[in-house]
């Protein structure tokens, strides 16, 4: 006979009280985010010491969030002959001393490559102005046989901004981010997988740990800081053996960003152009809102599309008779020079009959408070100040 396992669930977001229950009844097995974990053993919740095997999963991505000072302080309350699993996506030096750190004689076991995307996944990126991200995700949505959709973005304000777009538009979208309460994340990741949205704009809080069949598309509306999050994120569609499509809206700004990202899968990612938006060149340098600077390196400034006149930051060329005319703003500031040489009391308007006399402490312009008569102290017969003090 095989024993029926109780499980119990540990994470932040929800209710404390109705986890603390499940706990007292017992449990076979814990999963449990760092956190609330130590919140609960602090509390007197639960003790550590009769765990026999301890799984640490996403390992590179706690790293990230800073959770690893938790990690090695649990991993210290629990049983040293415990049966320890490592599991982590990439192995950065940082993750493989904490390997070192907490297995005894471990066994290694790796799957794929490291940072290696799936082949079944079809990669495109997309340059473009920043100004023009929205429009053309928007524009790939419509054209591109999408059933289901993930897209990301590096920021939590820019996926709540993305969609609200999207919705404004006419798309099934709703958002997902670290901001939202556990159980508005819950609710929204299962509206997704039951097809009741068909587009999650989303945070890197999607890109691990998410398991959705059959997803179709994925896009970036970001470039991802950390390369290592590109394969993460494009990772979640062309699982299991099925087909799947991943399109990265990039800004000639984001030139580094894609070329770590280009690095790390050891191939370049084909441009893809959409509809009849302006393709800027990569190596341009870009303010962030769609308008590429002047580079020293081209010569001369870019112009926006369909515009043929040259751009107002150019500076003209001096018509010939123009340059024989007498500068006036080279005068005007001589002029300038000489009034300051004259004395001051001639710069400041006065009356005429006063010009030739000199200015005497603060002239007309004194202050009532200064006009009144000082108060002198009374003296004794000895010629002693009465009011003085006796220290």
């Amino acid at each position: 006979k095989y024993h029926k396992l109780s499980m119990a669930l540990l994470i932040g977001g929800v209710s404390f009280d109705d986890q603390a229950k499940v706990i007292d009844r017992g449990a076979d097995v814990l999963i449990a985010t760092p956190g609330r974990l130590l919140d609960m053993f602090e509390r007197g919740g639960l003790l550590l010491r009769g765990v026999e095997v301890l799984v640490i999963d996403e390992a590179d991505r706690m790293l990230d969030m800073g959770f690893i000072p938790d990690v090695e302080r649990i991993v210290t309350l629990c049983n040293p002959n415990r049966q320890t699993l490592f599991f982590s996506a990439t192995m950065p030096p940082e993750i493989r001393r904490l390997a070192d750190q907490f297995l005894n004689d471990p066994t290694e076991i790796a799957v794929a490559p490291p940072a290696s995307p799936a082949e079944t996944v079809d990669q495109s990126v997309v340059i473009l102005a920043a100004s023009d991200k929205r429009e053309a995700l928007r524009h790939l949505l419509r054209t591109q046989p999408v059933k289901n959709a993930l897209v990301f973005c590096n920021r939590k304000r820019d996926v709540d901004v993305v969609q609200r777009s999207l919705s404004k538009h006419g798309f099934n979208a709703a958002a997902l981010h670290g901001d939202m309460s556990q159980s508005h994340r819950m609710q929204t990741l299962e509206r997704f997988k039951t097809d009741d949205i068909t587009i999650m704009v989303c945070s890197d809080v999607a890109a691990r740990g998410i398991d959705i069949q059959g997803l179709s598309h994925v896009f970036l509306f970001d470039v991802p800081t950390h390369s290592e999050d590109y394969v993460h994120r494009i990772g979640r569609t062309g699982r299991a053996g099925m087909p799947g499509r991943a399109f990265t809206l990039s800004t000639p700004e984001d030139g580094k960003l894609l070329a770590a990202v280009e690095k790390l899968i050891g191939k370049a990612i084909p441009r893809f152009e959409v509809g009849e938006f302006e393709t800027p060149d990569e190596d341009d340098d870009d303010d962030g809102r769609g308008r590429r600077r002047s580079s020293s390196r081209r010569g001369s400034p870019s112009r926006k599309r369909g515009d043929d006149r040259p751009s107002e930051r150019q500076p003209k060329a001096a018509k010939p008779d123009e340059a024989k005319k007498p500068d006036k703003a080279a005068d005007a500031s001589a002029d300038e020079t000489k009034d300051e040489a004259k004395p001051r009391g001639r710069r400041h308007g006065r009356r005429d009959d006063d010009d030739d006399k000199p200015v005497v402490g603060l002239g007309d312009h004194v202050p009532a408070f200064l006009l009144r008569p000082a108060r002198r102290p009374e003296r004794g017969k000895d010629g002693e100040d009465d009011n003085a003090s006796d220290d």
